[in-house]
């Protein structure tokens, strides 16, 4: 898997969120705070100094970046990651595109423009939505995907349930853009993500293990035969 342009981009994108920072922060009174935490109706309920608040998002983006730099250097089933590949870069992208909007968020105040704290929820979901679409391209890994014992060892196994688990991940990103429109209060929403999350991990693991169910009844029978 080649990473060297999205490494190079990711790079670029940190540096100029820094740059960003600094000067935004730079145009705010000194000790000007900025939130950093929102609860799920989208308040504020922790805040940071500025310019630690501004920079967030690009350290974020550094250690996004080590991350998927080093998963293709350490993945042991190397023979398979090709095959993964759509997954990695989906969620690469989609993590620098979320960076980008955090940080927007946190800074334009200071320049008058106010971006609504439940888009970045609403771009968690489009996220999830992306990375869905390309998780029944991925192959077996220990890095990628929904990776229960029982799919990492038989590719037929893998491949049923990211068939399964790519589906549920677009409708649960869809549940979560859909939130983030809704006026809901906090723990409205929060019960809501919390059950759509649970939902899109679960029932995929779950249907992982009944396939290998299945599939060790039907050799137990062949055999018997």
């Amino acid at each position: 898997m080649k990473i060297k342009g999205l490494a190079l981009l990711s790079l670029a994108l940190a540096i100029a969120l820094a740059i960003f920072a600094f000067v935004t922060a730079g145009r705010l009174p000194e000790g000007a705070m900025l939130p950093t935490h929102w609860n799920a109706a989208g308040e504020v309920d922790r805040t940071s100094p500025a310019l630690q608040a501004l920079l967030m998002p690009p350290a974020l983006i550094l250690f996004i970046t080590g991350i998927f730099a080093v998963i293709p250097r350490i993945e042991p089933l190397q023979d398979k990651l090709e095959g993964s590949a759509p997954v990695l870069r989906a969620s690469w992208i989609g993590l620098l595109f979320l960076m980008t909007l955090l940080a927007l968020t946190i800074g334009l105040p200071a320049y008058g423009v106010n971006i609504p704290v439940k888009t970045v929820l609403v771009g968690t979901g489009v996220l999830l939505m992306a990375i869905g679409n390309a998780l029944p391209k991925s192959r077996p890994g220990f890095f990628v995907g929904v990776r229960t014992p029982w799919a990492i060892i038989d590719t037929d196994n893998w491949i049923a349930t990211h068939r399964l688990a790519g589906k549920l991940m677009m409708l649960a990103g869809l549940g979560v853009v859909v939130a983030g429109f809704l006026p809901l209060d906090a723990e409205v929403t929060a019960t809501v993500l919390i059950a759509v999350f649970a939902i899109m991990v679960i029932v995929p693991y779950v249907y992982s293990w009944l396939h290998w169910e299945r599939k060790k009844r039907a050799s137990s029978n062949g055999s018997a035969d």
